[in-house]
């Protein structure tokens, strides 16, 4: 008879470390030179993630749908890791100290439509529309099956009304929760997925080990990203052009520092 199937045991899963924030302080800084010695690439890469941004916010208008602008723009922040797998590319490629091009960054990233990076990003889309879904499941609870004519009218019923208050209250601790989730199974599997030929399921699992041994300068680090990338976003998402590099960078050298190379 065959020996029967055994799970995948944490010994052949890759190490971790934890962090300090004496770490994310000098990967920043890290991630600050990287963009100094490639600013056209990560200026090009955020303007493309901008640029998705502007046109989905723009097309939401075309559709009488304005006021779906806020919570897209709130929950934008989420897929961002995945916009920066090229920005991860780049850093790859510094630390080779070969000189990156627009070209090659794309070459490497469209190299990984065969590997498991893919399967990362549609993780990630569907979890942005579970963002966007339960925010009009909770406009349905909470303000009735309603439709706002303007961005300004929406604003004006959930910051002027109770209804409107609780479903901010309870709209944004629910997105949190999704961004954590996000945020714990991406923040280290997308630099690893782009580094190593390994699973899905194991880089979300070293993901997760990474940020529960630094539970707390994770969690600091995720505000950070997310603060910033909202700061960024306005007006017209022009600040990711600069920002979202900077972010990516700084993620791959906090990668670096988290997974075991040797593991």
């Amino acid at each position: 008879m065959g020996e029967a199937p055994t799970q995948k045991s944490a010994s052949s899963l890759p190490g971790v470390n934890a962090l300090t924030a004496r770490d994310v302080r000098e990967c920043l800084q890290l991630g600050l030179s990287d963009f100094a010695r490639a600013p056209l690439i990560g200026i090009a890469l955020g303007a493309i993630f901008a640029a998705i941004g502007l046109v989905i916010v723009l097309s939401l208008f075309a559709s009488d749908v304005p006021w779906l602008a806020y919570p897209f723009a709130i929950g934008f922040p989420l897929v961002g890791p995945f916009a920066a797998a090229g920005i991860y590319e780049v850093s790859r490629t510094l630390e080779r100290n070969e000189t990156p091009s627009l070209a090659s960054v794309f070459s490497a990233m469209w190299a990984q439509r065969r590997r498991e990076l893919g399967w990362m990003a549609f993780v990630m889309l569907f979890v942005f529309w579970i963002w966007m879904y339960q925010v009009r499941l909770l406009i349905a609870l909470f303000l009735g099956l309603v439709s706002f004519a303007s961005l300004q009218e929406f604003l004006t019923v959930i910051l002027t009304t109770q209804e409107g208050l609780i479903f901010l209250g309870v709209g944004h601790v629910v997105g949190a929760a999704l961004a954590l989730i996000l945020f714990s199974i991406t923040v280290f599997s997308m630099p690893l997925l782009m580094d190593r030929s390994l699973d899905i399921v194991t880089a979300m699992i070293t993901s997760v080990r990474g940020v529960v041994a630094s539970p707390r300068v994770m969690l600091i680090w995720g505000v950070i990203v997310t603060l910033t990338v909202l700061i960024a976003s306005v007006p017209f998402f022009l600040g990711l052009l600069v920002v979202l590099p900077v972010l990516g960078h700084t993620t791959w050298h906090l990668y670096r520092r988290v997974v075991d190379p040797e593991s």
